[in-house]
């Protein structure tokens, strides 16, 4: 127990990376079980509250849409229920929202930058934080002009990220 909670003393964990944390320091499968079990009676580990805490502060220190925290939640080896459910508190109007700050961000970043280069490069920031196609299309006529599904593509795949919400 004492090693689990050192462990937790350093940040919050969720219960597989607690599991594997004690698996790790070669404790016994029986073991695990007990100590993580106690740590969930205690409320010292909850993976829905872990998962909904990750997605507020992560929204709050930089805006990103709902597949990347989707893939950062996993990465985390939270289970799919609590995903889910985590990915349920950001509305699509917050995720538009998110998107156009991105976008403000990037507008005021690469103000001295020719208008189609500018463009080009709000893109692939949008892109590359994981927003889908009617979100940058939506964001992209706001700010500067539409963007079509080829441009779209093109975009994500100069940011090495995989195209999203396609028509």
């Amino acid at each position: 127990m004492d090693a689990a909670l050192k462990y937790l003393a350093m940040k919050a964990r969720t219960v597989r990376e607690m599991e594997l944390y004690l698996d790790k320091q070669e404790y016994g499968e029986y073991e695990v079980y007990q100590v993580v079990e106690r740590l969930k009676e205690l409320g010292y580990l909850n993976d829905e509250a872990y998962a909904c805490d990750f997605v507020r502060t992560r929204l709050a220190t930089r805006p990103i849409s709902r597949a990347k925290l989707r893939e950062q939640l996993c990465a985390h080896k939270l289970s799919p229920a609590a995903i889910d459910m985590a990915i349920a508190q950001v509305s699509e109007d917050e995720e538009e929202k998110n998107a156009a700050a991105v976008a403000q961000k990037f507008m005021r970043i690469f103000a001295e930058l020719p208008e189609e280069q500018k463009r080009r490069r709000i893109l692939q920031r949008l892109c590359a934080r994981g927003y889908g196609y009617d979100t940058v299309r939506a964001c992209m006529a706001a700010i500067a002009g539409g963007v079509d599904m080829d441009e779209y593509r093109l975009a994500c795949e100069h940011a090495g990220t995989e195209t999203e919400d396609e028509p």
